[in-house]
């Protein structure tokens, strides 16, 4: 039945980028694809693939909506490159709402609520406005703190009673840190769950990483994953059982490809590729995402029959080669995050004198060098299989590392390869 649908919208979407995309117009000139003959789901194999560097090299081609029809101009964070601009028609609003309403269900949000909001609203931002529209939708109450320094955001927690949170996993550990250095006893706020964003909190097997595990010990909080782009305008949330990103089949078709462009089974990590469903501005075709996952159609607790998404163990541009050894950043923050005596990092990539990829760690530690090196390097060569650059900052000098001027997101890798 599933299938049936989305096959039925797949044409709807064809007809509609054949009428109103200059983008896709040229695409199925150029490749002489008659989209009468694009049936069912199997069909789209047949379709090319369309990625982030044709996004921004022809940003306005994609729009499909008269200027006038455009409510809302969002973009992306730029940290793959040039910012894209997106572009939402009234409709495309109502529908990133109904998305984040699904998702707030999913992870068993309730009209008695209080979400505190721990992200930024403004800098073209769609998540902060897909939350809060989203949250409104649920019928539940928002506190828009934005993404200010812990003793404000539990003054406010405390003040309003806020029993939910939505806040990057990393900002809660500081919310953590702070709790415990003023005798705040985390077992008796009133937050009963955390819905966390840009960041990984399991691993593979769906287990807690290191980020995870040290929210849960600290916080007897509920944590719910959720994975998301700016350009797909739909959200995979996790549910209570915490066994993947739950897939919104009415909003949008996912693949998941190898590196030749064939389907994965279940299981198998490759490339995520999306096709947006009733979207009116800038919908998309088979968008490579970039991000790295596995789906699954196994029995979940919760009840639901939809796929879920792991979580992303990289994304493909940032895969590094490094003396014979494939590595992605999250796995590289997940030891450091891991490790007492690392304060803060930036891990960089870079092309050295060989033409290869030379991979380098920035480190704020409290202990003095020589130390932190004798305690650092057998971690790293045990956990990595290989030995990193090792380079030392301040924290004054770290933090701007990962602040950079303009940018809304903490900077955790720097990718300086030719």
């Amino acid at each position: 039945m599933q299938d049936a649908w989305q096959s039925e919208a797949l044409q709807r979407m064809l007809q509609y980028l054949q009428s109103h995309s200059p983008f896709y117009q040229n695409i199925f000139h150029e490749h002489h694809i008659d989209i009468h003959n694009i049936k069912t789901l199997h069909d789209i194999t047949f379709l090319p693939t369309t990625s982030k560097s044709d996004m921004q090299e022809h940003n306005w081609e994609f729009l499909c909506a008269p200027a006038a029809e455009i409510k809302e101009y969002t973009a992306t964070s730029g940290t793959m490159g040039h910012p894209v601009t997106i572009a939402l028609t009234d409709n495309d609003l109502k529908r990133l709402a109904y998305n984040e309403h699904q998702s707030f269900l999913c992870a068993d949000g309730k009209e008695d609520d209080i979400y505190q909001l721990m992200l930024t609203l403004d800098r073209q931002f769609m998540a902060g406005i897909a939350y809060y529209s989203g949250i409104r939708e649920l019928g539940a109450s928002i506190v828009r703190t934005g993404p200010g320094l812990p003793p404000m955001q539990w003054d406010t927690i405390f003040r309003v009673q806020s029993n939910s949170i939505v806040a990057v996993p990393s900002f809660i550990l500081k919310m953590i840190e702070w709790a415990d250095e003023h005798q705040v006893d985390l077992k008796q706020t009133p937050v009963q769950k955390a819905i966390c964003i840009g960041e990984n909190l399991r691993r593979g097997d769906f287990e807690l990483n290191t980020l995870g595990s040290q929210i849960s010990k600290s916080w007897p909080i509920k944590l719910y994953s959720t994975y998301a782009s700016t350009e797909m305008q739909t959200a995979f949330t996790e549910c209570s059982a915490g066994n993947g990103g739950h897939h919104q089949p009415d909003l949008i078709i996912v693949e998941i490809l190898d590196e030749e462009g064939h389907p994965l089974k279940e299981g198998e990590y490759g490339e995520v590729v999306i096709t947006t469903l009733g979207v009116e501005g800038m919908p998309l075709l088979r968008y490579r995402t970039g991000d790295i996952c596995a789906f699954y159609i196994s029995h979940c607790e919760c009840g639901r029959k939809t796929r879920r998404l792991s979580p992303v163990l990289g994304r493909k541009q940032q895969m590094i080669k490094y003396k014979g050894t494939t590595l992605y950043p999250p796995a590289i923050f997940d030891i450091l995050n891991n490790i007492s005596f690392i304060n803060e990092y930036v891990v960089e990539v870079f092309t050295n004198e060989l033409g290869t990829d030379d991979l380098k760690l920035h480190l704020n530690t409290p202990l003095p060098i020589d130390d932190c090196e004798t305690k650092l390097k057998p971690i790293l060569q045990s956990k990595l299989r290989v030995l990193p650059l090792l380079h030392f900052h301040s924290a004054n000098a770290i933090q701007q590392m990962q602040f950079p001027i303009g940018s809304r997101k903490q900077v955790r890798f720097i990718d300086n390869r030719l």
